[in-house]
């Protein structure tokens, strides 16, 4: 294949920040593993001026009335460093994306099934935060746009691939991918320790990131979002960072 298969649901260590967060499950029954998102924990209620500010402008342009809850967005994550993996370098980052034919290219390497579910859920033309994972300092660094719907992962059935699965059959494949397209940076990094700044403040005064998966289900390499959570954590691009 003419760029290396991305890491997605196996292996990760943790991200280097917050040694005392709690690490949350998912598919225990299956060997996939996702890093810990972590990150120094901030004083809680520290967004609420912004969240107070943003709900403000929201209620005025729906009529502040309550939307119930879908997911249309996304959060993907992909490993930005070098990492082997079956002697297969995993890195992925939003440049490797860019540098990509048409600046597309297939999300490959999906091993979780809770996380192939989702991508089975994307339509084309919805949006995602790219986010870099397993790094240094972990957060979202552009958007990129479902260019085509779920369709086999080929990698399942490559023998030299790292996400070789022999328990998958053609005529029933397991696993799934789609193909993603650069949108756009993002105008400025937004990091993981300043998007749970905002999300413990939500859960005590109700705001849009109160229960988003980056924190409840954060091991996912692959999450919805719903429109309110990415309309917020997109305006936070225009703040000033802490």
């Amino acid at each position: 294949m003419p760029w290396p298969s991305r890491k997605r649901d196996k292996g990760a260590v943790a991200d280097k920040k917050e040694p005392d967060a709690k690490i949350a499950k998912t598919e225990e029954e299956t060997p996939d593993k996702e890093e810990d998102e972590k990150s120094t924990k901030p004083p809680a209620g520290s967004s609420k001026s912004g969240w107070k500010n943003w709900k403000k402008t929201k209620e005025s342009d729906s009529g502040g009335e309550e939307s119930k809850i879908t997911y249309c967005h996304w959060l993907l994550k992909s490993e930005p460093e070098s990492r082997l993996e079956k002697g297969a370098d995993v890195k992925f980052s939003i440049d490797d994306l860019k540098a990509q034919p048409n600046q597309t290219t297939f999300w490959d390497g999906v091993r979780n099934y809770q996380a192939r579910n989702f991508l089975r859920a994307m339509k084309l033309g919805q949006q995602a935060f790219f986010y870099h994972s397993n790094c240094k300092e972990p957060g979202i660094v552009g958007i990129v746009k479902i260019v085509k719907e779920a369709y086999p992962d080929h990698t399942q059935f490559d023998q030299k691939d790292p996400h070789y699965d022999s328990s998958s059959r053609k005529e029933n494949p397991k696993w799934s991918m789609v193909d993603v397209q650069f949108v756009r940076m993002t105008k400025r990094f937004i990091p993981l320790s300043e998007i749970k700044a905002h999300h413990l403040a939500h859960k005590a005064d109700g705001g849009p990131l109160k229960n988003m998966m980056l924190f409840t289900r954060q091991r996912l390499s692959i999450q919805p979002l719903t429109q309110e959570e990415f309309d917020f954590v997109l305006s936070l691009e225009e703040e000033k960072p802490h």
